[in-house]
């Protein structure tokens, strides 16, 4: 546990590493968050330990020589970039996992940094396995659903959305909440329903059975309403 130089440089290499490696897949998925942040995570929690041990090794005569004290700062310190990470877009929320991913590198790195080798990289093989494998197992299940918003602007003024609400259930698509902006000069209606669409869906079949229910201008799929 001694704190030397050669030590601190091959803790510093190894979660610079470790956090690359996450940071790479999540950078495939095209999240923000990539290779060189999740490796600068890594680094500062390690350097974070190494100095949490090294106060109290050279400076015995402290009374407050708490090796925990600097690295418990990290844990909550590094909510603000979990934070960052996080996309809300008026009722689809993204980056939750990309979140969760900052925080687990922060905790490698402080397990680096107090010598845990082999548990930082058996932790960093199973955050691989549950973002590649159990991400595969989640498609073939057909359990993987993504938050969308269906923008619908129809040629009249809808009064009743059971029919859309209907639809979308024999669909197998969850409506979770609506907005609804009625132009009654214009005699149009702009309806964005907050929906779950499971990745299996055919999106032109059922954008042709919503412009069914009543004349209908225009269908898009968004990450965000239109008013």
């Amino acid at each position: 546990m001694e704190v030397t130089t050669i030590s601190s440089v091959y803790k510093l290499v190894l979660s610079m590493a470790l956090g690359a490696v996450i940071g790479y897949e999540r950078k495939r998925k095209g999240q923000i968050a990539g290779v060189r942040t999740f490796s600068l995570i890594a680094m500062g929690a390690t350097l974070a330990m190494i100095l949490s041990i090294y106060v109290p090794q050279e400076y015995l005569g402290l009374k407050n020589g708490d090796p925990g004290r600097i690295a418990a700062q990290v844990v909550s310190g590094i909510g603000f970039l979990g934070a960052g990470a996080i996309i809300q877009m008026k009722g689809s929320v993204r980056g939750l996992t990309t979140a969760a991913g900052i925080w687990m590198v922060a905790a490698l790195g402080l397990t680096v940094g107090v010598g845990m080798y082999v548990i930082a990289t058996v932790a960093t093989l199973l955050i691989l396995f549950i973002l590649w494998v159990l991400e595969r197992i989640e498609h073939r299940m057909s359990a993987n659903f993504e938050s969308r918003i269906l923008n619908i602007h129809t040629a009249s003024v809808v009064q009743d959305i059971t029919p859309y609400r209907n639809l979308l259930k024999e669909r197998h698509v969850s409506l979770t909440n609506f907005f609804i902006s009625v132009d009654y000069e214009a005699n149009t209606t702009t309806l964005n329903l907050v929906v779950l669409v499971p990745e299996t869906t055919d999106l032109t079949d059922l954008f042709n059975d919503i412009r069914r229910i009543s004349p209908t201008r225009g269908i898009s799929l968004a990450n965000q309403t239109t008013f």
